[in-house]
């Protein structure tokens, strides 16, 4: 997943840092992907975690399949 160019200018207009940056778009472009793919497998983790124990609060057979079906590889 990566954020698109008015995504990031969005973001970064935003958020209050304590001194002004003049970033160039394509280093914040830059920057921003780079957060997103290293938060994206722990995000997926923790939805993921969270949905087994949703199917687990109403059928420990389905979330335990779930389990086994994500943990073979691709």
């Amino acid at each position: 997943m990566n954020m698109t160019k008015e995504q990031v200018v969005e973001a970064f207009m935003n958020i209050q840092l304590e001194e002004n940056y003049n970033f160039l778009e394509e280093d914040l472009v830059m920057l921003a992907d780079a957060f997103v793919k290293k938060a994206t497998p722990e995000i997926v983790k923790a939805e993921r975690d969270a949905c087994v124990e949703v199917a687990r609060a109403y059928n420990t057979l389905v979330a335990d399949k779930i389990l086994e079906v994500r943990s073979q590889p691709v």
